[in-house]
């Protein structure tokens, strides 16, 4: 069964930092692109970040200078270092891999708030 499971979300306050992770079951993040994105309320999905396949990295303006996505291959993980969090952070946030796009997990819940 192909699954994406993401996990590392919570309650944070501003100026904090969380590590998402994403693990994939069936589905294999080596020498693919890797992607986050997220879903804040009342709002449509949006591109966090993407880690290609070569190493290249692209963050979203939003999120540039405090987001970092990393791999490890070895794990079949992804991560999304989130630091200096700010309220309009808070979504839900989501990873898939150019393994195949059209797989999504259900998603970890990220709350910035005082």
């Amino acid at each position: 069964q192909v699954q994406l499971v993401e996990s590392g979300g919570g309650l944070v306050q501003p100026g904090g930092s969380l590590r998402l992770s994403c693990v994939g079951s069936g589905i294999y993040f080596s020498g693919v692109a890797v992607a986050w994105h997220r879903q804040g309320p009342g709002k449509q999905r949006e591109f966090v970040a993407r880690l290609g396949s070569y190493g290249q990295t692209y963050y979203s303006d939003s999120v540039k200078d405090r987001f970092t996505i990393s791999r490890d291959d070895a794990k079949n993980t992804v991560y999304l270092q989130m630091d200096n969090l700010r309220p309009e952070d808070t979504a839900i946030y989501y990873c898939n891999t150019g393994a195949n796009w059209l797989v999504w997990g259900q998603g970890t819940q990220v709350t910035v708030s005082s």
